[in-house]
């Protein structure tokens, strides 16, 4: 049976231009088996009406407290709804309304069945660029989680304005992947005995305050692990680089930001002794420069030459190999160009890690930057394992369940 078959869920819609997507997202609930009751602001219906939502639905729908036209009192029904549902998702929910969930403020009826609500709540805010970088914005979202609403991240990408940043609510197809996981049954998830350390994206090393050396790394196959890990059970500890990824909320989840190779070296001794896996997919800089100039580097004159002296970065993988726990699975990834499996396998012993994926530069669509990849395993005790070229997501869940058969675990 689906996980969403019979599950009765609030929908509650704001005043934003992201209403189109509830009504998509309605639908997709309504295909998964769900019952739903669609709740909306009165600044909703200036963007999508009541009727679309009523005959998708095929329940009433409901807005003010007071029905204006026949004067029935609604205001019983918040106190049912917030008990009668499985879930209440807020979708999209603007900045005015997370600043009124946050303060308690009940002049609607949305707020009305939010602050009633005995259920789980999922919040997707959608808002421009100005107002989702406001501190009040940061200020209240944290007042929701602290009440233990998820309140989901929000995809970066061209706004109503015409600005360009975050702000955008979350597509329906991925609403609904939190939604689905929420109610994922836990036989179905065998990885819950497991704690998973990932580090994603790449470091940067400062050369002065406005340049660093990097490299392209954008932290999709890392990301994609982590989500492979949640979606069997796993808690996962991610530890990223600068990346326009965003953060996937998820109650197993510890996300911990870096910009610099030390302070991703340090968060993985701090956070070492929780885990018993470890994916370390992240492209560290070898290297960083031996000073850090305070003011912006200037050019001389048009013939000076400008050198840089570097010093080795930590190496993070070395040192979790050499410090592994009894029962500890050490997974290392190398991007290589010449002479790779050569390099693979010396990385492989040399590092003391259990396995080691390569992914070469020469092959296209692949490595840096791309939705694909392609991959070669090598262990201490299987033979080489190729997975062809596939996207991220499918080649993430691909390399969960081999490195769970690997070290003997089952995997569905």
């Amino acid at each position: 049976m689906p996980v969403l078959q019979g599950k009765k869920i609030v929908l509650a819609v704001s005043g934003s231009i992201a209403c189109y997507k509830s009504v998509e997202l309605l639908r997709l609930l309504i295909k998964a088996g769900s019952e739903v009751q669609v709740l909306l602001t009165p600044s909703a219906k200036h963007f999508v009406g009541e009727l679309t939502f009523a005959t998708l639905s095929k329940k009433p729908v409901f807005s003010t407290i007071f029905d204006e036209q026949n004067t029935q009192h609604h205001w019983a029904n918040h106190v049912a709804l917030g008990k009668w549902a499985d879930l209440m998702i807020i979708a999209p929910a603007t900045n005015n309304t997370i600043a009124k969930l946050a303060s308690g403020i009940c002049d609607n009826m949305v707020h009305a069945v939010y602050l009633s609500a005995t259920c789980p709540i999922i919040i997707a805010p959608a808002m421009d660029l100005d107002m989702h970088e406001h501190p009040s914005l940061h200020k209240n979202i944290q007042i929701l989680k602290e009440y233990g609403n998820i309140v989901l991240p929000t995809n970066s990408g061209e706004l109503a304005s015409g600005l360009i940043g975050y702000g955008r609510m979350l597509e329906p197809h991925q609403i609904m992947e939190y939604v689905t996981d929420m109610f994922m049954p836990k036989w179905n998830k065998p990885l819950s005995h497991r704690t998973v350390l990932i580090t994603a994206g790449p470091t940067q090393e400062q050369i002065d305050p406005v340049r660093f050396i990097s490299n392209y790394s954008t932290g999709k196959m890392g990301y994609a692990i982590a989500n492979a890990y949640l979606k069997q059970g796993a808690k996962v500890i991610l530890i990223s680089g600068p990346t326009h990824i965003p953060v996937p909320y998820h109650s197993n989840l510890t996300f911990v930001k870096i910009k610099t190779a030390q302070e991703m070296y340090e968060a993985t001794q701090k956070y070492f002794n929780l885990a018993n896996t470890f994916v370390m997919t992240a492209a560290v800089a070898d290297y960083k420069p031996k000073t850090k100039a305070t003011e912006k580097i200037k050019k001389q004159n048009e013939t000076d030459n400008f050198t840089i002296e570097l010093i080795q970065n930590p190496d993070i993988l070395k040192w979790v190999g050499n410090n592994k726990k009894q029962g500890d699975f050490v997974v290392g990834f190398a991007l290589e160009s010449t002479n790779e499996q050569e390099y693979a396998l010396k990385k492989l012993h040399s590092k003391k890690a259990d396995m080691i994926i390569m992914n070469s530069i020469n092959t296209p669509n692949a490595a840096f930057g791309a939705d694909t990849n392609e991959v070669h395993i090598y262990t201490h005790t299987h033979p080489e394992y190729h997975i062809p070229n596939t996207s991220k997501q499918e080649l993430a869940y691909l390399l969960v369940k081999y490195i769970e058969q690997v070290q003997g675990t089952k995997f569905i």
